[in-house]
């Protein structure tokens, strides 16, 4: 019977290999990031690890839903939110703002029920689901190491590799006649999207550090088992050594025997 780990992991990756634009996923996206490509086929090459979603970062204009009575504005998001704009590729930021259809009010605040528009940069997350807590425990710690201070290990060996370098800014509302209105000035914008840049280079410097990181990790185990592992001359020469050895011990032990025995006779 096929181990449940493994079972799940062939679940997975046959589920990646027909991901497609005419077999899209449950993401926003539908479709795997390309830039995480590299970094999802390294993990999986493991046996012991496999990635079960993940994002390459991107940026997002999302306007949020409208609000039940008596829901926590704070906390819930609303029914009929959308994205105005969503991109995981840097070079499609330059007056990205100008494909939205914004009203520009600068300085002019919501009031009543209106819902927000938020611009939002948000890095790098791969979530990798490992075999065992000994596994999970050394990519937390590589993740850890490499600056992803926002991991943790959750339920059933579950590795959530995250990073703080998000960005969340509020920047406008669609009012009650359904207009986009903007309470910033595009220059505001404009200096979103500088800022949004930076943290997508940062984002990617970290992404190329964490995938050497885990190389390395894969690459010493894989040593190890190695190194583990004997060869057939390796292992008759053990035999050999442990015969000779069992040989002397037991040579020993009769010499100890007869100088016992002289002893007592002359006694």
């Amino acid at each position: 019977m096929q181990d449940p780990f493994d079972q799940k992991k062939q679940a997975i990756l046959d589920e990646i290999s027909t991901n497609s634009s005419d077999n899209l996923d449950a993401s926003p996206k539908g479709t795997i990031d390309e830039k995480c490509i590299p970094i999802i086929n390294l993990i999986n090459k493991d046996p012991n690890m496999v990635t079960t979603s993940s994002c390459s970062g991107r940026v997002s204009v999302f306007l949020e839903g409208k609000h039940q009575e008596g829901q926590n504005k704070i906390i819930a998001k609303g029914n009929e939110g959308r994205w105005l704009f969503v991109t995981h590729n840097p070079e499609d930021l330059p007056k990205w703002y100008d494909g939205v259809d914004f009203k520009y009010l600068c300085d002019q605040f919501p009031g009543g029920e209106s819902r927000s528009i938020l611009f939002k940069f948000e890095p790098l997350i791969l979530h990798v689901k490992c075999r065992d807590l000994n596994q999970a425990s050394k990519l937390y710690t590589v993740a850890m190491n490499c600056g992803f201070r926002e991991s943790g290990i959750g339920s059933n060996y579950n590795v959530a590799i995250r990073i703080s370098i998000k960005l969340d800014i509020p920047i406008g509302y669609g009012n009650d006649s359904e207009e986009l209105v903007s309470f910033v000035s595009k220059e505001y914008l404009e200096y979103a999207t500088k800022l949004s840049y930076e943290r997508f280079t940062e984002n990617f410097k970290k992404m190329n550090q964490l995938y050497d990181a885990i190389d390395k990790m894969m690459s010493s185990g894989d040593q190890q088992k190695v190194k583990d592992k004997e060869t057939k001359e390796e292992r008759r020469e053990r035999k050999i050594r442990e015969g000779l050895q069992r040989q002397q011990e037991l040579k020993q032990k009769q010499q100890q025997q007869q100088q016992q025995e002289e002893e007592e006779r002359t006694e």
